[in-house]
């Protein structure tokens, strides 16, 4: 390996970013750019990081020209694949990761492993290799099960052959057809740009892990030129926002969709009363969560402490389809209290008179699943609602497309009606920057009313001078 004795040290360059400050020490080797470069979290660590570096030059020693360290600091290399990698990272991250985080990794690597085969002879079929990958591969439980079927075993066995060592991923080339490879769907049009950040995300930091175990030389991500994608606004489309008539529409819909919509009711109101999340509502057990009102005209209070995201069972420590998890954005334990407006109160009443309670006093629970109220349920039975309460060309629209958009409803009536933005968010559980630019959407047809106070804040329509209140014609004269 090629060694030099020119190094030039520079100063720690501090990036403030909107969440997070990056400490980054840099210095040259041989005179070559681009800076060899490594970022800290903490300022601590790159001070001693930088010191080593300068010790290590004071004392005469060598330095690696292609990494940029000291000899001192080298170590030997593992020599494994692309893909021992990816489970290396996977089994990293499994025992602290939320089950929904699990399912995500593991769709992020999937997505980049297929683009790192050094050949394709004998390559079984892209499904069954994203599958085998996905569901099994990129699984630290079932990776390790006995319970394999003969055509996974032989996907992953091709695969491990036949991908490339992980110390090509050093080279700028590779790197880039990886990252330009994200960019894409199977169909080879463009992907969302909020997907391909969180599995761009989710591949620098197998990067970042891989130099930590020596598997590579060094991270390359920082070194790199590449532009992401664009990423559109993360406001929500106003399109999507139910007004009050819309939403109670859709809820007397929902009443009508056969044997199961009628106990879907009170939950959608949840979602649009109170702002609550789908997987805060399904995990709402009385009293513990929800303290009935002795009448419907009372205002209740829901005191959520958990959530349930559905992940599915291969993905959960449980072996169920929820994971039980604290609140997002928030400590375990911690709570978070929100109003129960008369009518909601009314509707959950009605309900529990209705359907009683699940066990351990759960508010909802499926006709046969007493356990949850399965995903497809929710899922369905809003399609259904939707489809029965709009015509075609709405239905075609945005408009509530997602059991989801009912909070984001809720986010915006509230604004819309003059309650205090910091208050909105404590209640939806967001800190206010984040509601702005999330929720910062308004009610369909608000339009109307935003113009009415513009135009009074200007003093009504005032008659045009020397014409009067009339209508006026104008006419334009030829040259």
């Amino acid at each position: 390996m090629p060694l030099t004795y020119d190094v030039r040290i520079y100063e720690i360059d501090v990036y403030k970013g909107k969440t997070t400050t990056t400490y980054w020490v840099q210095w040259k080797v041989a005179g070559k750019l681009p800076l060899k470069k490594r970022p800290f979290k903490q300022k601590a660590l790159a001070v001693s990081y930088r010191a080593d570096l300068i010790s290590a030059a004071r004392k005469g020693e060598a330095f690696d020209v292609a990494t940029g360290k000291p000899i001192s600091m080298s170590r030997e290399m593992q020599d494994i694949t692309c893909y021992d990698l990816a489970c290396k990272y996977i089994d990293l991250k499994w025992p602290r990761a939320a089950a929904m985080t699990r399912k995500t990794n593991a769709e992020a690597l999937t997505a980049v492993l297929p683009m790192l085969f050094k050949r394709t002879n004998g390559k079984p079929d892209d499904r069954l290799i994203r599958t085998a990958l996905r569901r099994w591969a990129f699984n630290a439980t079932a990776r390790k099960s006995e319970d394999q079927p003969e055509e996974i075993r032989r996907a992953l066995a091709w695969v491990e052959r036949n991908t490339r060592p992980a110390s090509d991923l050093t080279d700028p080339k590779v790197l880039r057809a990886v990252l330009d490879g994200l960019t894409l769907r199977l169909d080879g049009k463009p992907g969302s740009p909020v997907v391909v950040t969180r599995r761009r995300k989710i591949f620098t930091g197998m990067l970042e892990y891989g130099a930590e175990i020596n598997a590579l030389s060094e991270n390359p991500w920082p070194d790199l030129k590449w532009t992401p994608p664009r990423a559109a606004s993360s406001g929500i489309d106003r399109r999507r926002v139910a007004n009050p008539m819309q939403a109670r529409t859709l809820f007397a819909s929902v009443h009508q969709q056969g044997r199961i919509g009628p106990r879907m009711v009170a939950f959608y109101s949840c979602l649009y009363y109170a702002g609550l999340r789908p997987e805060e509502a399904v995990g709402i057990e009385v009293p513990r969560n929800f303290r009935v009102p002795d009448r419907d005209d009372e205002w209740g209070e829901f005191v959520l402490e958990r959530a349930e995201p559905h992940a599915g069972k291969a993905w959960t420590d449980s072996g169920k389809n929820r994971d039980r998890r604290q609140l997002k954005q928030r400590a375990i334990g911690e709570v978070r209290r929100v109003p129960c407006p008369p009518t909601l109160t009314a509707i959950i009443r009605w309900h529990i008179g209705e359907f009683g309670l699940g066990p351990g006093g759960r508010l909802f629970v499926g006709e046969r699943n007493k356990e949850e109220l399965p995903i497809l349920t929710i899922n369905r039975i809003w399609r259904q609602a939707r489809r029965s309460a709009f015509t075609p060309e709405i239905y075609a629209s945005p408009l509530a497309e997602t059991p989801y958009d009912l909070r984001h409803a809720f986010v915006s009536t509230n604004l819309n009606a003059g309650i205090s933005p910091a208050q909105v968010a404590e209640w939806a559980g967001q800190s206010p920057e984040v509601m702005w630019r999330t929720y910062a959407a308004c009610l369909d047809g608000g339009q109307e009313e935003l113009r009415r106070r513009m135009e009074a804040g200007f003093g009504g329509r005032p008659a045009v001078p020397g014409v009067g209140t009339s209508s006026v014609q104008i006419t334009v004269e030829g040259r």
